[in-house]
């Protein structure tokens, strides 16, 4: 069984995620995603307000062979905790697959144990605008015994820190919109409430 594993912060989860999410469907035999803290970023939104809207993203996907879950349980500050649970969770003969965007690669070296890590995955890196995949950052990976597959998809031009910098909720599905709004997550959204409503 060709399992994907696919932790994200989720700072909102966007469209972009949702693509990756619907491709992965079409070649896995399964999908497992869940909101991340990631220990590289702070003032990160409440880790469940960021699963509650991955479920409504994922909720809110087609995906013909209904392969495609929620996994919070999976979530861990450190990936290979992940990884120990996705074996327990799928057996030792399931292959796992880590998906990170292009602009975690550079990253990766300084990540807990990740020699141990890559031990226990393959890699599959999706391109991300605005963050080149270079030879050399490859390579590094490569020599800590990294497999790594590059996605055939360029993940969309937009991102959850847009979002949270800007209002910019194009990048948004409307479940995951509804849901900030009710719940008055990002101050960015109440500032443009507040615009609003003076004019």
């Amino acid at each position: 069984m060709r399992v994907a594993l696919f932790g994200t912060s989720a700072d909102p989860p966007t469209a972009g995620h949702q693509e990756i999410l619907s491709w992965l469907s079409e070649r896995y035999d399964w999908v497992a995603v869940w909101a991340a803290d990631n220990p590289f970023k702070s003032h990160q939104t409440p880790l469940e307000h960021r699963a509650a809207m991955l479920q409504l993203l994922i909720a809110d996907i087609d995906a013909p062979r209904h392969n495609l879950a929620l996994e919070q349980e999976l979530s861990s500050l450190r990936t290979l905790e992940t990884v120990k649970k996705a074996k327990l969770r799928w057996g030792d003969n399931a292959e796992l697959t880590l998906v990170i965007g292009s602009d975690l690669l550079s990253q990766l070296p300084r990540w807990y144990r990740i020699e141990d890590l890559l031990q226990e995955v393959q890699l599959l890196v999706v391109p991300r605008p605005g963050y080149a995949i270079d030879d050399s950052s490859l390579e590094v990976v490569q020599h800590l015994g990294g497999k790594i597959a590059i996605a055939s998809l360029t993940g969309l031009d937009i991102s959850s820190t847009a979002f949270r910098e800007y209002g910019d909720s194009q990048a948004l599905t409307p479940p995951v919109v509804a849901y900030i709004n009710r719940e008055h997550l990002y101050e960015c959204q109440d500032a443009s409430k507040k615009r609003f409503q003076l004019r």
